[in-house]
């Protein structure tokens, strides 16, 4: 649809033939260096997910936060913490936490919408904690530096996952049989499990690691990502030419998706800025006449409002061009933007009609009512726009890390 829009403006509204631009522009962009790290990061989650990492690291998790009010649906969170730090993609995430988890819900005696959106809000951290793939995409749109970004993003997605957790544990004290059951456990099945957590944490530190130490640049850190992925799976005894064909098949088809998402938004954003409306647009926010703060937050509303009725991915790509530079003409950080942004469409991944989690988590729960999702999810809907006031207001929460760090 991106691209049928742009050949549609393209045709009645531009002064040059667009579409005779196309090739070109799916040629330049798609072999542009760092987008080849996009489908490296989709194969390394892909692998993760068959050498059964995901499953053992929930299993270990459910015995360090299970005993918090709340139960297991801690252990989604933290789950979904981890895993983002190795997948990059809030879908990945979300789906893949969400298979694991979801036998528990009816087997402990949760309360199934704020187990379900728990699984939700849990999986839109897979965009915000490094390595994110959107934050990526933002970097070469922004030509903002991905290292940058990653630093920026620490903070900021641990302090959401644990204000995550807040809203669970306040929700179990106000209602304790929301909370099910907490599983048996003891120090000594603690203690045994903790290697189980050690493959998530060993991913993320070749793949980032590799980055802030100056060995490798984000594309060369996801190569080193899949190596080690395999490393993990044939390790676990699960490498298998079964396993790789699987893993290559369900990475080809989400890359094809998101790159074929990724040009033809390239490609529209070209014909907006050849019909003039990327100037028209920037120029009506700034004579709006408001103060950069106010001018600001007007950005946050539409943005949010827009979340509601289009697909995060391709809301980034279409608007991030034409908002950036009006975010730095009025003095802000574009790395702290760009963290802001993640935020926002983290937003609208939970929030209806379109919210793309709460239709990847009722797609795993494959039975009920997607307002039971819809419902689980609106209490941390507002969670994340309590987490959005406090990086406005606090802006090092984000930029700390950068500004000490680069």
């Amino acid at each position: 649809m991106l691209g049928v829009l742009g050949l549609l403006l393209g045709k009645f509204y531009s002064p040059m033939p667009v579409h005779m631009a196309l090739g070109d522009v799916a040629w330049e962009n798609g072999i542009e260096f760092l987008l080849i790290a996009v489908p490296l990061f989709i194969l390394m989650g892909e692998i993760l997910l068959r050498a059964g990492v995901t499953e053992r690291m929930y299993r270990a998790l459910s015995h360090w936060l299970s005993r918090m009010p709340g139960g297991l649906m801690h252990s989604n969170i933290g789950a979904c913490t981890l895993f983002a730090a190795t997948s990059g993609s809030s879908i990945a995430t979300a789906a893949t936490i969400g298979t694991v988890a979801m036998p528990q819900m009816i087997r402990g005696g949760y309360n199934k919408r704020l187990f379900l959106g728990t699984l939700a809000a849990g999986g839109t951290l897979g965009i915000l904690i490094p390595p994110s793939i959107n934050l990526i995409i933002y970097g070469m749109l922004t030509e903002t530096s991905v290292p940058k970004l990653y630093l920026a993003g620490f903070v900021p997605g641990v302090l959401l996952a644990g204000l995550f957790m807040l809203t669970v544990g306040l929700a179990s004290l106000i209602r304790p049989e929301w909370g099910g059951k907490r599983p048996e456990t003891d120090w000594g099945q603690r203690l045994r499990c903790l290697p189980d957590l050690l493959p998530p944490f060993g991913i993320f530190l070749v793949v980032v690691g590799s980055i802030y130490a100056g060995i490798a640049t984000p594309t060369e850190a996801a190569s080193f990502g899949v190596v080690a992925s395999l490393g993990l799976a044939a390790w676990y005894r699960r490498l298998s030419f079964a396993m790789l064909k699987d893993a290559l098949l369900g990475a080809m088809r989400t890359n094809a998706m998101v790159m074929l998402i990724v040009l033809a938004a390239i490609f529209l954003n070209l014909v907006l800025a050849l019909v003039g409306l990327t100037q028209a647009f920037n120029n009506f926010i700034l004579n709006l006449g408001l103060s950069p703060a106010m001018t600001l937050w007007v950005i946050i509303a539409s943005f949010m409002f827009l979340g509601c009725f289009m697909e995060n991915f391709s809301l980034m790509l279409i608007f991030t061009p034409l908002i950036a530079p009006i975010v730095s003409s009025l003095g802000y950080d574009l790395v702290w933007f760009g963290i802001l942004m993640m935020l926002m469409l983290e937003t609208a991944l939970i929030t209806p009609p379109i919210g793309v989690n709460l239709y990847v988590i009722q797609g795993v729960r494959g039975t009920g009512s997607l307002n039971d999702v819809i419902f689980g999810a609106l209490p941390f809907v507002l969670t994340m726009v309590v987490m959005i006031v406090l990086l406005v207001l606090y802006p090092d929460i984000a930029l700390w890390m950068p500004r000490t760090f680069s």
